[in-house]
């Protein structure tokens, strides 16, 4: 393993220092949607997982406005609109 490039080597992540972001709106059916996949990988995993309302956020707002829902994986951006179980899953533990 001596010449294997770091990025090879990385260990996963254990799922509890994970962190799933959903970014979302009051009202938004895709963000409901959204949600429900989340909480079913999340809670499958054990991956814990937060929501944040853009609305209340100037900075989100800015960022993220004609994306959402927007879903995040340990501060960064995984996806927006829909949200596919499998690829959340791979992310969440590769």
């Amino acid at each position: 393993m001596a010449g294997m490039s770091p990025i090879l080597r990385r260990k996963a992540r254990p799922p509890h220092e994970r962190l799933v972001t959903l970014i979302r709106k009051p009202g938004c059916h895709l963000c409901d949607d959204a949600q429900a996949v989340i909480e079913k990988v999340c809670g499958d995993l054990g991956v814990p997982w937060e929501e944040k309302d853009i609305t209340q956020d100037a900075q989100l707002h800015d960022a993220y406005w004609e994306q959402i829902p927007v879903v995040l994986v340990d501060g960064e951006q995984h996806t927006f609109w829909r949200v596919d179980a499998g690829r959340l899953r791979r992310a969440l533990t590769k």
